[in-house]
């Protein structure tokens, strides 16, 4: 007979942030292995690995299960991580840019992998959404500077990743800016196109022209969903 008092099973924070760092360390040394690239990629490795770690353990309530949404999404941090300590360097990798590609896909894939998990287990958690989406932020902010890196587009492609930071930076200054907006299909089809316009951009095949139009198209949609989001909050900042 099953004690009354029997526990669920809890895993510790701690070890959710070792196995992640362990399967990130496995797929820095593989591409270390594969690209040889140079000291500054595994720098780079180490501190986003800090950037991700030290935020989750600053807002996870320490005596809470992580959840396995959230684990998802660590896996899905450990390949980000990766790609971005790569995006720098892509201009070496050569066919390997394919495989680069592919990972990069694959990382867009599983950023729904987590949310089914949360819908299909009850967890969902305002932790969860924000950390899906600070990754996703600078997972976008990686895909800027692989175009970058490339040539494929010049230093004004990195506003595609910057200007949500930016944009969250204001928010300490402006009060107004400092409130959640409502869901909005006009900004999720902006941040899809964002991406995939910065994955096609990176692959081989796609001529710098074509690449430069379609991220300027896509950093025009961007400045324009960000104005309208900006005229929205100061009309409601002003009726309260």
């Amino acid at each position: 007979m099953m004690d009354s008092h029997t526990h669920t099973f809890r895993l510790p924070l701690a070890a959710d942030l070792a196995w992640s760092g362990g399967l990130t360390v496995l797929m820095v040394t593989a591409a270390g292995i594969g690209f040889h690239p140079p000291a500054s990629f595994y720098a780079l490795a180490v501190l986003l690995c800090l950037a991700i770690a030290v935020p989750v353990i600053r807002f996870w309530p320490a005596e809470q299960d992580f959840g396995w949404a959230n684990r998802a999404t660590l896996v899905r941090a450990s390949l980000v991580i990766l790609l971005i300590s790569l995006a720098p360097f892509t201009s070496g990798l050569g066919n390997w840019l394919w495989l680069f590609g592919s990972l990069c896909l694959l990382a867009l894939i599983l950023d729904g992998v987590d949310g089914a998990v949360a819908r299909a287990t009850r967890s969902t958690t305002a932790f969860g959404a924000r950390f899906d989406m600070e990754l996703d932020a600078l997972f976008i902010l990686g895909l800027c500077v692989a175009v970058l890196a490339q040539g494929k587009a010049g230093p004004w492609v990195l506003a595609l990743g910057l200007m949500r930071y930016a944009f969250v930076i204001a928010g300490h200054w402006f009060r107004f800016m400092d409130r959640p907006l409502p869901d909005s299909f006009r900004r999720k089809t902006v941040c899809v196109w964002q991406i995939v316009t910065l994955m096609v951009a990176i692959l081989p095949i796609t001529p710098t022209g074509f690449a430069t139009s379609t991220l300027a198209i896509a950093l025009v949609l961007l400045c324009y969903s960000f104005f309208t989001d900006l005229r929205w909050l100061y009309q409601t900042g002003r009726k309260t």
